[in-house]
């Protein structure tokens, strides 16, 4: 069997270094650089439906041309599978079909002026992802920052376009999940086996008493006052003087004359 083996030992060593730089064929440049989130010192990193990612500086300079960049967001279940070609604004990766109908969805872009390197000072280089409230029903905009829809996990990547056509990316960022609501019930109270609900009735029950106890005590203070105002102006009464009227010279009259 002349052809049992292939005449080039090392065709399966090839193969995997190829299918690494096929994206560079097609002009696409990896990066690096995943993004990450903001200092654990900014105020609100995560909330439950938003997170603060740090600005990709210095990131894209070497990108030729005057690419527009934009943020990805995704399950982590979509990620492999991405496909780069599948534009922003279309239902693919429409925020309002995330995540039913759309694994993935793309907002936040901007040129490349807007991410100097190095920062200017008093720059803001940090993105809040989920800001937008007011666009996220709107199906004219698809490529809205709207909350988003749970906690997660997601994972997030930038991805530069050169009008259709992708010329740049960083990795994906490692899964981000979200802060979760809890119910009143379920908050627990250090030092005391009482609920949440039994802290919140004593305390309006302690507003409520304070109400009327200082109700009581203004009550009290004006009569104090409206009782020391009476005895001045009673303590000195008045001499009270009658006139006596003589009437006798209706009654006194001899009668004959009446």
């Amino acid at each position: 069997r002349p052809h049992s083996h292939p005449r080039h030992p090392h065709a399966r060593t090839m193969l995997p270094l190829l299918l690494l730089l096929l994206p560079t064929a097609h002009g696409l440049e990896m990066l690096g650089h995943p993004p990450t989130l903001a200092s654990p010192s900014l105020g609100g990193r995560v909330t439950t439906s938003t997170f603060v990612l740090e600005q990709p500086r210095c990131v894209f300079n070497d990108v030729r041309g005057d690419p527009v960049i934009w943020l990805v967001v995704a399950l982590p279940e979509a990620v492999p599978n991405f496909n780069n070609s599948v534009g922003p604004g279309t239902p693919e990766r429409a925020f309002q079909g995330f995540p039913s109908t759309a694994p993935a969805y793309m907002t936040l872009n901007t040129t490349l002026p807007n991410y100097p390197c190095p920062k200017r000072p008093g720059d803001i280089t940090v993105l809040r992802v989920g800001s937008e409230t007011s666009c996220s029903g709107d199906d004219t905009r698809p490529t809205c920052n709207g909350p988003l829809p749970g906690p997660g996990p997601y994972r997030v990547k930038f991805l530069a376009l050169e009008g259709s056509e992708p010329v740049a990316e960083t990795a994906w960022s490692e899964p981000i999940t979200l802060r979760t609501a809890q119910a009143p019930s379920s908050i627990p109270v250090t030092g005391s086996r009482h609920s949440a609900g039994m802290i919140a009735l004593t305390s309006v029950l302690s507003i409520l008493f304070a109400i009327l106890l200082a109700g009581l005590v203004a009550m009290l203070v004006f009569w104090g006052s409206d009782t020391c105002g009476g005895s001045s102006t009673f303590s000195k009464p008045e001499t009270v003087t009658v006139q006596r009227y003589n009437t006798h010279h209706v009654y006194d009259q001899p009668a004959g004359r009446l």
